[in-house]
């Protein structure tokens, strides 16, 4: 969903439209309030890469907006391939969990490192699914409950795993 969401913000941006329907469209296949809330501080980030590298107007509603619209966004000021952006942000996903597994559980850096490598297959087929989509009403709406659950327990919890 997240790649898809990346995939369909370059292309919105690149034919100009408006990306807050893609935000929207994000926002209503991610139900839980702690994951949005991550999603927008993620994308707060990655605005700040998008300005220095490649800048140039932007709405004002952008510090609004999630990792994926605003990875889209930057994609389409990159010159990025839709098929790239997909994987970028699949490999994100999956080095992403693996470097907490390592926090939470430690392990050989390279049995993990190892573990991705063997997902890539799988992260180029993800790619190829969602490299076609356009419009915010394509993205998928697979459900994850049991990582929403998760999101809002540890948002709830004294004892922070990762974020400040």
């Amino acid at each position: 969903m997240e790649a898809g969401t990346a995939v369909v913000a370059r292309a919105v941006a690149a034919g100009g439209g408006d990306l807050a329907e893609v935000e929207a469209a994000w926002a209503a296949r991610t139900p839980s309030q702690a994951l949005r809330a991550n999603g927008r501080r993620l994308g707060r980030g990655y605005l700040r890469v998008l300005q220095t590298l490649w800048p140039g107007p932007v709405d004002a509603r952008a510090r609004t907006w999630s990792r994926p619209v605003v990875l889209g966004l930057l994609a389409h000021r990159a010159g990025m391939d839709p098929a790239d952006l997909a994987r970028l942000v699949g490999y994100d996903d999956a080095q992403t969990v693996t470097a907490a597994l390592l926090k939470l559980e430690p392990q050989d850096p390279l049995l993990i490192t190892a573990w991705v490598n063997d997902l890539l297959p799988d992260i180029d087929a993800m790619a190829g699914q969602v490299a076609h989509l356009h419009t915010p009403e394509q993205i998928p709406a697979h459900g994850a409950p049991l990582i929403e659950r998760w999101a809002e327990t540890h948002d709830t919890t004294t004892e922070r795993l990762f974020s400040a």
